[in-house]
């Protein structure tokens, strides 16, 4: 009946942690148990799960390995080369100057990961995954740039222990932990600024198919870099105003971009450090589109704090990042 009342027991926070613990200590000593990994390889269902788990574990271990063949695809221009038709391993040998067998080691590598497809008799197409890779700038640009970060991580205990110590990706990055960072030259924030403009097409694909900018008068992007992001929104609405915020020698390269674009009229830059300076007024919808997740908590809240202080209160602030907690975003997030 409606006015039934049904009470229920309720969990509190500190015995369903107790519970918890006493499962997954369960679970853990179930797995250890050699007696039931040889009784799961018997039963089917069991045996799927545990094949599953014990791939997952190998990809754990040669995650390195399979990185550093994608980096040496990208940095040898393989998919470029295969985009062209398909080519033997002698012929990607005298392209790139490798030996043949170099070259075919490389090929059947990229072949296992889905980067290159095998023909037979060492002829090779271009892979699903490869495609994907030649057809996302961004992606290879990426991949470019993980080389400083495979050397830092060479030594990943020395670098948990010192996360202050100087790194190569924290050199390329130069306004990172930068208290003078207003005062870099555009010169010296090329490298990174390139970078995540050419990867912010794929972001802002997904960001203008999800939400209806058009309903705004005025957009501003918060550490909009190059405006990659704005100059795609300016070519799918017709959102009249719109205004971008970063560091100075950011912000100049930003307006040779939109110079360029022929959207110099339309397309508002402002220089300033979100962490000192006030964010510009005006707008009714802020985007922050890869930014927040560069920083910690407190400085995540305080960039926040000063973006609804520019709003309006019918203001939107619109958040495009890798979130933790998001359904499959384990890894990311």
């Amino acid at each position: 009946a409606p006015d039934t009342v049904v009470n229920l027991p309720l969990m509190t926070g500190d015995r369903a942690s107790r519970w918890r613990e006493t499962l997954v200590g369960w679970r853990n000593r179930l797995l250890s148990s050699s007696r039931f990994r040889r009784f799961a390889e018997r039963i089917p269902g069991l045996r799927r799960i545990a094949r599953r788990e014990a791939a997952a574990m190998f990809d754990l271990c040669a995650g390195f390995v399979y990185s550093q063949i994608l980096f040496a695809c990208v940095r040898l221009g393989v998919f470029e080369f295969l985009a062209e038709g398909p080519r033997t391993a002698r012929d990607l040998a005298h392209q790139s100057r490798l030996p043949r067998e170099s070259a075919l080691r490389l090929l059947d590598a990229a072949s296992a990961l889905g980067l290159v497809e095998s023909l037979g008799g060492e002829r090779y197409a271009l892979g699903p995954r490869g495609v994907i890779v030649l057809a996302n700038p961004g992606i290879a640009a990426m991949i470019e740039h993980h080389a400083l970060l495979y050397q830092d991580l060479a030594d990943p205990i020395t670098l948990l222990r010192d996360p202050d110590a100087p790194t190569r990706i924290g050199r390329y990055w130069a306004y990172a932990r930068n208290p003078q960072a207003r005062d870099l030259a555009p010169h010296e924030v090329a490298d990174y600024s390139a970078l995540m403009a050419l990867s912010q097409p794929l972001i802002a694909e997904q960001v203008l198919a999800a939400y209806p900018m058009e309903r705004h008068r005025c957009v501003l992007d918060v550490g909009g870099g190059e405006g990659a992001f704005l100059r795609a929104v300016a070519r799918h609405t017709s959102t009249p105003r719109l205004m971008l915020f970063d560091l100075p020698g950011v912000a100049e390269r930003a307006r040779q971009r939109m110079r360029d674009a022929g959207l110099a009229a339309r397309v508002h830059v402002v220089d300033g450090d979100f962490f000192k300076d006030a964010l510009p007024i005006g707008a009714d919808l802020v985007t922050l589109v890869r930014v927040i997740h560069d920083h910690d908590d407190a400085q995540a809240l305080e960039l926040l704090r000063a973006v609804r202080r520019c709003l309006p209160d019918h203001g939107t602030v619109l958040l495009a990042e890798p979130m933790a907690g998001a359904p499959d975003a384990a890894r990311v997030g």
